[in-house]
């Protein structure tokens, strides 16, 4: 049976090197984006994927993307549940409502519908990206972030334990510092060089590195592997 992989926030940073690196496997990949529609018809040329439109906090979208999907490419086999936002780095007592409440939809409700949606659908495997920032805290910078992050870990330990008697595997693959322009979002677009003497390993990683590891959790080599969260992160 075909691989056929949704991959959400698939156009640009980690989705876009997973998206590459499961074509590659031999997946069917399929790109969700949100707005940017020449980054996905980009990673689409180069995978043979086929790009989708969907906003993750709406039901309704990523219902549509689902069948999008299984139309363009057939019976939807895994999902890598990848969208997310961040927002300006400050103190939480600087935190506004809207940055708030956006990181929430996207990062805690968008993850919780895709996977819904992915476990309707019948998919055998789910790879949620997570955080370093979930163990971490992200004190002084994003609490709201490392707060939505822990949890999708939690999502992972529930989620894996429920559907693990039909045969489906559900893990995370945590992430540290990675140079993506998530850190655009931050107002510090160089923060993983800023940054990089904090790691162990001493350097930011790079979104392939991430990748690799979402790709092996979705593959047969990892079909002992349920309830796990991958630690992605140089030491942190």
């Amino acid at each position: 049976m075909e691989q056929v992989t949704i991959v959400t926030g698939g156009s640009r940073g980690i989705g876009a090197a997973t998206s590459r690196l499961l074509a590659k496997a031999g997946h069917r990949v399929v790109i969700g984006y949100h707005s940017d529609r020449r980054a996905a018809d980009g990673v689409a040329a180069e995978t043979g994927g086929v790009p989708v439109r969907v906003d993750t906090t709406d039901a309704e979208s990523v219902a549509a993307l689902f069948e999008e999907a299984r139309r363009q490419a057939g019976p939807v086999t895994g999902l890598v549940n990848n969208a997310g936002v961040g927002s300006v780095i400050g103190a939480f007592a600087d935190l506004t409502e809207a940055d708030l409440r956006r990181v929430v939809d996207v990062n805690l409700i968008g993850y919780v519908l895709c996977a819904r949606e992915a476990v309707r659908a019948g998919v055998k495997a789910i790879v949620n990206v997570s955080s370093a920032a979930a163990t971490l805290g992200s004190p002084g910078e994003y609490i709201h972030y490392a707060m939505t992050k822990a949890a999708t870990d939690i999502l992972t330990v529930g989620l894996s334990k429920e559907l693990a008697p039909q045969g489906v595997r559900v893990n995370t693959v945590s992430p540290g510092i990675i140079h993506t322009t998530f850190h655009e979002q931050s107002g510090m677009p160089d923060r993983a060089d800023r940054l990089a003497h904090r790691i162990p390993l001493g350097r930011a990683g790079q979104p392939e590195e991430v990748a690799e590891a979402i790709v092996w959790l979705l593959s047969p080599k990892a079909s002992f592997v349920t309830g796990a969260n991958l630690r992605v992160s140089g030491g942190t």
